[in-house]
């Protein structure tokens, strides 16, 4: 259409693997497979799990209304779905009826009284999308894949992970000192204890 204005299409490259150009659907699968799901088949040690020290055992607290509602509040609408498309923005709405946000606490307590995950919330789709500024895209290090899970699954495993991380630093499981991947904890804490270390001298220690 002659009122469409002339577009730069962004230069393609083929990825190489092996030393081979990957020109077929085939050939491709195998590079980003190779690449990303490289540990698949790497044998696992669990022996090493019996030189971990016991803990006393902990009932797993029930799941609250209150938990699901506070768990989806900040997750973003814009986020793409998983292979049943239910969004955020849609599963919001179904929160929000007081007749299915009881079903849903049902179904995440029986997932963990049965110890079983549903083969639903296990589907996905994987989307390779390149890693920006690269000077070259023909190899699969140069791009990195995005997992969607379906949105229901995700936020029973918000809850569940909450209540994992409230209840092993409520029972001393994780360091004091941990403060990556920890809620309500930052850059700033670590900032504020390395500057405490600095200034009571401790480094001579270290």
């Amino acid at each position: 259409m002659n009122w469409v204005k002339h577009k730069n299409l962004l230069t393609a490259e083929a990825i190489t693997f092996n030393n081979q150009a990957c020109t077929s659907l085939d050939l491709l699968w195998q590079a980003l497979h190779s690449s990303y799901n490289s540990a698949n088949d790497r044998p696992t040690n669990p022996n090493i799990l019996e030189e971990l020290d016991t803990s006393p055992h902990v009932d797993w607290p029930p799941l609250s209304q209150h938990e699901f509602v506070e768990a989806i509040a900040n997750c973003s609408n814009s986020s793409t779905p998983g292979p049943d498309h239910v969004s955020w923005g849609t599963l919001k709405l179904i929160i929000r009826d007081e007749k299915c946000l009881p079903h849903i606490v049902w179904l995440a307590s029986a997932c963990i009284d049965l110890s079983h995950w549903p083969n639903h919330f296990k589907e996905s789709t994987s989307v390779i999308i390149p890693k920006p500024q690269k000077p070259s895209y023909d190899s699969p290090k140069a791009f990195r894949p995005i997992i969607l899970l379906n949105t229901l699954g995700k936020l029973i495993e918000k809850v569940i992970g909450h209540q994992i991380q409230h209840h092993t630093m409520a029972n001393n499981f994780i360091h004091p000192n941990q403060l990556g991947g920890i809620q309500q904890r930052s850059m700033a804490d670590a900032g504020v204890y390395l500057t405490h270390i600095i200034r009571a001298g401790w480094t001579k220690n270290l």
